[in-house]
């Protein structure tokens, strides 16, 4: 894989989400703005597989914190391929719903055209994130170097802290 030039431009699309999302109203008082009330963004690369369920899983339990915004990013190959871009804003709504229910936080979804590994690295320069969560098949060193991964390419090529998550057991 090559990395993407930084003069090179990448094809994306923000989907809307739900609007049931709340708006958090100013601080009423001095002591409630400041640090403690800014959020942190986090991106969880997201995929239609049980493992990048997991990842998400994780992050929102174990990473997320309330005022965090949360970037929810999929590479697809082509936007002409309505089918899974439909398929792929449904599941995007339904994590955004969980998210707000489970952790609490302010959701953000991307869907960008292009190699994964490439455009999840360019997505986390132009965010800046705290972290990049992702899953991972699990399958070993030797299959991830010969038949490479997004996870490994990430790890080499991300500017910002990627967090791989392995799966659980059983779920390979």
């Amino acid at each position: 894989m090559e990395t993407l030039k930084e003069e090179e431009e990448y094809n994306w699309k923000e989907v809307v989400l739900p609007s049931l999302i709340p708006i958090v109203p100013e601080p009423e008082l001095d002591r409630e703005s400041g640090e403690r009330r800014r959020g942190r963004d986090i991106i969880i690369a997201i995929d239609h597989g049980p493992n990048s369920k997991h990842a998400f899983d994780w992050a929102i339990t174990h990473l997320c914190r309330l005022a965090d915004t949360i970037h929810l990013v999929h590479a697809i190959s082509s936007f002409n391929n309505q089918i899974v871009y439909d398929t792929t804003e449904v599941l995007m709504e339904k994590l955004s719903v969980e998210a707000l229910q489970v952790a609490m936080v302010k959701t953000k979804a991307r869907i960008v055209e292009g190699d994964a590994g490439k455009v999840i690295c360019k997505e986390a320069e132009r965010l800046k994130p705290a972290a990049v969560v992702m899953g991972t098949r699990g399958r070993s060193l030797f299959q991830s170097v010969i038949q490479g991964s997004v996870g490994e390419y990430c790890f080499h090529n991300c500017k910002t802290a990627p967090i791989i998550i392995v799966p659980g057991k059983g779920m390979t």
